[in-house]
């Protein structure tokens, strides 16, 4: 059954409640759910988008490495949720593994750019965005002890950003889009 009725009432429950205990949807835990899973949903999109990409940055492609993200941020959503279940250190070297890759095979930054170019570039700013409001989410439930994210959960979440960051720029770069910066 896709649906139970026991949340008309604005409630839920997670992985450490007890019976009968339910809590407002409304609250930091439900909030970072909810976006994490709205991030996670748009990265199915970015990968779909991505399907035709060729090149590979640390032996994977696109649809690979955001794939790979996928999971770990189902890891992230469990122990948001109260599971026992947590990112290790190896998951967040790994992202700075391929972030590190990608900013050698792109010119410097020197200012902020335009989104777009590309359709895949333009999708992955989007994502980059989403990863940022997840982020917060997390870690305003966390600051608020409404869960408790580990230091690992959070320096993933901050990293993420940058490596969409840079497969943004990759995919202008790899697609022969020049950067554009704003004009203030």
């Amino acid at each position: 059954m896709l649906y139970t009725g026991k949340g008309d009432d604005g409630t839920t429950k997670d992985f450490v409640s007890k019976p009968g205990e339910r809590k407002s949807k409304a609250s930091c835990q439900t909030e970072a759910l909810g976006a994490l899973d709205e991030f996670n949903s748009f990265l199915g999109l970015v990968k779909v988008k991505s399907a035709g990409i060729d090149w590979q940055v640390g032996g994977k492609t696109p649809p690979e490495i955001i794939h790979w993200l996928q999971n770990c941020l189902f890891i992230v959503q469990a122990e948001v949720a109260g599971a026992d279940k947590h990112l290790d250190a190896g998951k967040v070297a790994e992202l700075e593994k391929y972030t590190d890759e990608i900013e050698e095979m792109l010119p410097p930054i020197k200012t902020f750019f335009i989104s777009g170019g590309t359709e895949l570039a333009a999708l992955f700013d989007i994502a980059r965005t989403l990863a940022r409001k997840a982020e917060r989410r997390v870690v305003a439930g966390s600051v608020r002890d409404e869960f408790k994210a580990m230091n690992e959960t959070l320096a993933f979440l901050n990293r993420l950003s940058s490596l969409l960051y840079a497969l943004a720029r990759l995919t202008n770069h790899k697609g022969g889009i020049k950067e554009e910066p704003p004009r203030y």
